[in-house]
């Protein structure tokens, strides 16, 4: 059942060892294949895997890509910014950043891009 399935999340990579990089050392994720087509593979949590697909001629999507779900948004944002991942600001109608992170209701969230300007989310859900 589709429920119950582990998912493998594709994300273009315009340079796939530039997106290597940032997925292992930036992200601290651990690398477990590549496939024959070069998509570089990597454990995401709770089985689910990002595959990084060779494709030099996409462009990313301008909205999230994907979104982590972590327990403590702001240290995952220091520890982040530690290994040099940018985060974005946001001061527009109802989306205001403090120290990256935004508080929509019972939910907090933080966004960056990836090397291949994917755009990613940390959020956390609260109480």
């Amino acid at each position: 059942m589709l429920t119950t399935s582990t998912i493998t999340h594709m994300l273009p990579a315009q340079d796939t060892e530039r997106a290597r990089h940032f997925y292992g050392d930036q992200l601290g994720l651990r690398q477990t294949e590549t496939g024959p087509d070069g998509t570089c593979f990597f454990e995401a949590g709770s089985g689910h895997v990002i595959g990084l697909r060779p494709l030099p001629d996409t462009k990313p999507s301008e909205n999230t890509a994907l979104s982590f779900e972590v327990g403590d948004i702001a240290s995952e944002v220091r520890d982040l910014e530690s290994r040099g991942v940018h985060f974005a600001d946001f001061d527009s109608g109802d989306l205001r950043t403090q120290d990256h992170i935004a508080t929509m209701g019972n939910e907090k969230a933080a966004w960056f891009t990836d090397s291949e300007g994917n755009v990613l989310c940390l959020h956390q859900v609260m109480g």
